[in-house]
Parts: C-alpha cells; sequence; structure tokens
C-alpha cells in the first residue's frame, strides 16, 4: 500500500483508509492554506509552551482515548442488549421491573428513621383527637338527655305531639284509617 495515498491525518475518521486522489484538486490553488512541513495545524495552532512533539503525542493519546471510549460503548451496548434478552426470557417487563422498584421504594420508606416517627406522631394524633371526640359526644348526649328531661322540653314535645295528631290524624302513627265519622282520638299523646 503507498503510503501517499493514505489519510494521514490522526483526528480524521478515515485514517487508515485508502483515499482516491484520481479527481483531486490540486491543481487549484487556494489562499491561505499551510504548507505541510509548517510548525502547527492552521486550523488549530499550538498553546503557548507546547511544542510541536508534545502537541504530536497528546493527539495520539486523545486518538486512543477516543477509541477506548467507542470501544466501551459497544461492549456497554451489547450488554445492555444481553441483559434485555435475559430479562425476556425470564418474564420481566419493564412495567413489573417498575413495580418492583416501586415496592422496594415504599419498603425503604417505611424502614426509615423519618416514616417510623411521623407514624408514631400521627398515631399519637389520633388517639389524642379520638380520646376528644369520645369526651364531645358524651357530654353532648349528657346535655341532650339533660334537656330532653328538662320541662321545657316536655312541653315542647307535648305541643309537637298535639300538633301532629291534629294534622295528621290517627293514620300518622301505624295505626289503621277510621270511618269519617270516627272522631275519637284513640291516643292522646303520641310518640314519634
Amino acid at each position: 500500500m503507498d503510503t501517499a495515498s493514505q489519510d494521514i491525518n490522526l483526528n480524521s475518521p478515515n485514517k487508515g483508509l485508502v483515499v482516491d486522489h484520481s479527481d483531486s484538486l490540486s491543481d487549484v490553488p487556494v489562499e491561505g492554506v499551510v504548507e505541510a512541513g509548517a510548525v502547527g495545524n492552521a486550523a488549530n495552532p499550538l498553546p503557548p509552551g507546547l511544542t510541536e512533539e508534545e502537541a504530536e503525542e497528546l493527539r495520539t493519546e486523545l486518538t486512543k482515548v477516543e477509541e477506548e471510549i467507542n470501544t466501551l460503548r459497544q461492549v456497554l451496548s451489547a450488554k445492555e442488549r444481553h441483559a434485555a434478552d435475559l430479562k425476556r426470557k425470564l418474564g420481566l417487563s419493564p412495567l413489573n421491573e417498575l413495580k418492583q422498584n416501586f415496592s422496594k421504594s415504599w419498603q425503604d420508606v417505611q424502614t426509615s428513621n423519618a416514616y417510623k416517627k411521623t407514624q408514631e406522631t400521627l398515631s399519637q394524633a389520633g388517639q389524642k383527637t379520638s380520646a376528644a371526640l369520645t369526651t364531645v359526644g358524651t357530654v353532648l348526649s349528657k346535655r341532650l338527655g339533660d334537656m330532653r328531661n328538662s320541662a321545657t322540653f316536655k312541653s315542647f314535645e307535648d305541643k309537637m305531639g298535639n300538633l301532629k295528631y291534629k294534622v295528621v290524624g290517627p293514620r300518622g302513627n301505624g295505626e289503621a284509617i277510621g270511618s269519617p265519622t270516627d272522631t275519637t282520638p284513640t291516643q292522646e299523646n303520641p310518640s314519634f
């Protein structure tokens, strides 16, 4: 292989490939082009304090590192495909994985100290609220019982019972409908 027909730029993606120069534009004059023997690269001048030799070493090292990165990407891609194939064979779908991850995360949360403290605090608050509501219910029940036994309430209850009897009649108490001539009430104080 002729070295003149190879791309000698180490940063070129075509390095080592045979280049066909049969239709090259070598006849066309181009202004501003630096000759091949010039120090540094015209597009990328050397930073101050860096020799051409050091720059070439760095370019070589950069090329090697980029090749290693590409190799690692290919290996990682192959490993990911293999893992996906194994998961498919095991019947693990992305949804199942998501469920498993969520379950594990929830278990982690439940075992955390913050969750336990919050749970204890809410439990204590719930117990105190329950006790307070029980106390309020007991007090209200007692007060309503006292009110129902009061003379004012009994008087009011009697008046409402008489009013109901006058408006609804004996049928309102679940009794059979009497004859139209039956005007005698069968019950003085109907209950509610």
